[in-house]
């Protein structure tokens, strides 16, 4: 063997060698990159589990056409930006007209057979009257809610008599609240401050704190929001007392849409929500939007006497 072609060989065996060096080490790499990665695991979404916050099964997955800021990019809001989230949030729900919904309330209590209720939600948002009949069950049919200006109360059609509510009141003794029905007017009744952001299972979420204002009749004066940055839509929402006490943590699981004559755009309403007693534990309440319409409703409804007439 000639003295080149012994060099040939040997460079030749010098190449190999390099190159199962370098195939061994992007093997070690790759493994230790896997190792170090965080396995977020799926949330299931059903009516039955405690969350649903996944892109792949939630059919919230449209985003609204609103420039983002560069800071809101990042996850991390200035004060006036966390205040334009929360306006925002409000705004995408925000109908300035009529509003109908049929919807369903599912009662589960611990070693106690689940309860479900329909019940028919009537809103004029642009004059902050808010109305609630109940369809179903037969016990319960005929009871309503009915709110005009700072005035609550709520019907009983066994006895028919009228009682002034608060905010507060439980709907037929279930965990929702009316603000579970209701428009949302977070800007105008709380004060808000950025927390962080997080991730909330496939989501990047802003965490944001909100203080209820002095003189605003809210069901909690505390809330914490996990708020998507790219819809604007609530993920998750915790509420506490005054004392500072959770009370309840609500999942928001699905959203639709509607166009609206009023508005002369799209409305975002909570499809599905789930609510778990933080109290009670083990109890929970899934609020379920069956369909809505943004059209005009008779002029006269929202009044005691409708009620009444619907009860007979």
């Amino acid at each position: 063997m000639t003295k080149i072609t012994k060099i040939t060989k040997i460079t030749k065996i010098t190449k190999i060698t390099k190159m199962k060096c370098l195939l061994v080490f992007i093997q070690l790499l790759s493994l230790q990159i896997q190792a170090s990665t965080p396995v977020l695991t799926p949330i299931p979404t059903s009516i039955s589990t405690p969350m649903a916050i996944n892109k792949e099964t939630s059919p919230t997955t449209t985003p609204i056409p609103t420039p983002i800021p560069t800071s809101q990019k990042s996850l991390v809001l200035t004060t006036q930006e966390t205040l334009d989230v929360i306006k925002h949030v409000d705004e995408q729900q925000r109908n300035s007209g009529d509003y109908l919904a049929n919807c369903f309330i599912k009662e589960s209590e611990r070693g106690k057979e689940p309860k479900s209720y329909e019940v028919n939600v009537y809103r004029r948002d642009a004059d902050n009257k808010f109305m609630m009949i109940f369809v179903r069950p037969k016990d319960e049919a005929g009871k309503g809610y009915l709110k005009v200006d700072k005035n609550f109360w709520t019907y009983d059609p066994k006895t028919g008599n009228w009682e002034r509510r608060t905010e507060r009141e439980k709907i037929a003794g279930t965990n929702s609240r009316k603000g579970d029905f209701d428009e949302s007017r977070l800007a105008l009744d709380f004060s808000s401050k950025y927390l962080s952001s997080e991730k909330l299972g496939d989501y990047n979420a802003h965490r944001i704190e909100l203080i209820a204002k002095d003189g605003i009749d809210v069901a909690y004066p505390r809330l914490t929001l996990w708020i998507d940055p790219e819809t604007y839509n609530i993920l998750k929402r915790e509420e506490y007392s005054l004392s500072g006490k959770l009370m309840r943590t609500s999942y928001y699981l699905s959203w639709i849409k509607k166009y609206s004559g009023f508005k002369k755009g799209d409305v975002w309403v909570p499809k599905e929500v789930r609510i778990n007693d933080e109290l009670e534990k083990g109890n929970s309440t899934v609020v379920l939007t069956k369909d809505f319409e943004l059209k005009p409703l008779d002029k006269n409804i929202f009044t005691k006497a409708w009620i009444e007439s619907k009860s007979r």
